[in-house]
């Protein structure tokens, strides 16, 4: 259903919890998206990535993320 002043290309997806949306790759894998288009969480199933995005999510209101930082590069020799 369309909202009168809906964006048509945020209407064209099926929103999960009004917040965000899961679709599939090429790959077989799941990505969700936020409404301003970030990506979220990739997962193998869309069940899992649905139940991450929403533990993403809820750690986000809490103020988790803020203090918590992860970085994929190795420090130091090998």
């Amino acid at each position: 259903m369309n909202l009168p002043n809906e964006h048509p290309e945020i209407a064209e997806h099926e929103w999960i919890d009004n917040t965000f949306r899961v679709e599939q790759t090429r790959w077989k894998t799941y990505r969700s998206f936020s409404k301003e288009g970030k990506e979220l969480i990739t997962s193998l199933q869309r069940d899992t990535c649905i139940d991450a995005t929403r533990f993403y999510l809820k750690g986000c209101q809490e103020g988790w993320v803020a203090t918590t930082t992860y970085e994929g590069t190795v420090g130091g020799k090998l």
